[in-house]
């Protein structure tokens, strides 16, 4: 793993800082993606009985909390860009908090499921094991975990404004397991292209 030698608070000041500035633009750029194949993934491992508790975490817009309401789960959204928490309140009515990834703030036990789409990413490598473990607390006993992230050769930094780490499957398998999860499923995506075209890793995970 290459190390970027970035502070937290530079990290999260401007990746944040990127969407509040395009937060318009990402959510129409991003509205009417199809993710129904990662919410059925999460949904599928949970054992409790509906309706479940879903915290979405860097839920943007709003557009993921709607969909698990719309199945009659009782979802929450976390971001830490301002603009998007307030985005997501008016467009999926439901209750969203203000967090940053590297400050949680989490209930201990009170998840049946945790949904982070396309978000992990943007902690750096250093403060990924805390972060997992945080949100591992932040489960119930055999809670899940789904994460969809971008995948690559373990290297981080700088693309666009945005800090991103980049994993293969083998490390992102390790962080995840140093943290105490049990791996269930992992899948590529888009589904049905050649892999060199599923530049997504999909993994669902289980608090042990």
């Amino acid at each position: 793993m290459k190390k970027i030698m970035e502070t937290p608070d530079r990290i999260s000041a401007e990746t944040l800082g990127h969407y509040e500035r395009n937060a318009e633009a990402f959510f129409e750029g991003t509205r009417d993606h199809d993710v129904s194949q990662n919410i059925a993934a999460l949904l599928s491992h949970i054992r409790n009985e509906p309706p479940f508790t879903v915290l979405d975490f860097g839920c943007g817009p709003g557009r993921d909390l709607k969909a698990f309401t719309e199945l009659g789960h009782r979802a929450i959204g976390l971001d830490g860009a301002f603009r998007f928490v307030e985005m997501a309140k008016d467009y999926s009515g439901c209750e969203v908090w203000h967090q940053d990834f590297l400050s949680l703030d989490l209930p201990d036990g009170h998840f049946d499921g945790i949904f982070a789409n396309a978000t992990l990413f943007h902690v750096p490598s250093r403060e990924l094991p805390r972060v997992l473990r945080e949100l591992r607390a932040a489960l119930k006993p055999e809670g899940v975990l789904f994460a969809s992230n971008p995948r690559g050769r373990n290297e981080e930094g700088w693309n666009r404004g945005r800090y991103g780490a980049y994993y293969d499957l083998d490390t992102w398998r390790g962080f995840l397991a140093s943290a105490g999860f049990l791996e269930l499923e992992h899948y590529y995506r888009p589904a049905g292209l050649p892999r060199d075209r599923q530049p997504w890793l999909a993994s669902v995970w289980r608090r042990t």
